[in-house]
Formats: structure tokens, C-alpha cells, sequence
């Protein structure tokens, strides 16, 4: 079975309308993907600030890593989808 596009699957995730924190989005989409590796995590973390900035998930909350739980001393967020991002799922056909 062929795997949803990223960005589509990111969508999917936050589709249970609950915040997720970056890091949690990000080790769901290594694990179901095969991917592993800073290059990967930096990746998948791009299609979400870019899903942020299109409207389709919002910025909730934030922490710094102190823990190194994704990238310690740099910024973690919690997003959860917007009614527009919820909108695209439907119209992708996977809602």
C-alpha cells in the first residue's frame, strides 16, 4: 500500500481535533514512514510549520526543549488543526 503524501498524513494526525506536540507528530511519521535521523525530523518539522502558516493547524502553545526530548535548547509547539485544516481533509478525500 502506497503511503498518503506527508503533508496529507500531518493533516490526518491532528484530524482528532486534540493539541499534539511537534515531537509526537514527528516520531508517528519516522515510525510509519521508516524514516529516522535529524534530517528527517528537521523535514517532517518544516511540513508542519508550513501547515501552520498555510491556516490549516494553529500554534498553541510552546515550551523550550531543556530535556532533548526533539532538539534541546530550540523552541517546542503544540498545534491543533483549524476548521479551515479540517476542511482540506474533507476535501482530500480522507475525512
Amino acid at each position: 500500500m502506497a503511503l498518503r503524501p506527508t503533508k496529507i498524513r500531518l493533516l490526518e494526525l491532528f484530524q482528532d481535533g486534540q493539541p499534539h506536540w511537534n515531537y509526537e507528530i514527528i516520531e508517528a511519521i519516522h515510525k510509519e514512514y521508516g524514516m529516522s535521523g535529524m534530517y528527517d525530523r528537521d523535514l517532517i518539522n518544516f511540513d508542519i510549520i508550513e501547515l501552520a502558516s498555510g491556516g490549516m493547524i494553529k500554534d498553541v502553545e510552546q515550551a523550550v526543549d531543556n530535556e532533548g526530548i526533539n532538539k534541546k535548547g530550540f523552541l517546542m509547539h503544540r498545534y491543533v488543526i483549524t476548521d479551515f485544516g479540517k476542511e482540506k481533509v474533507q476535501n482530500a478525500c480522507i475525512g
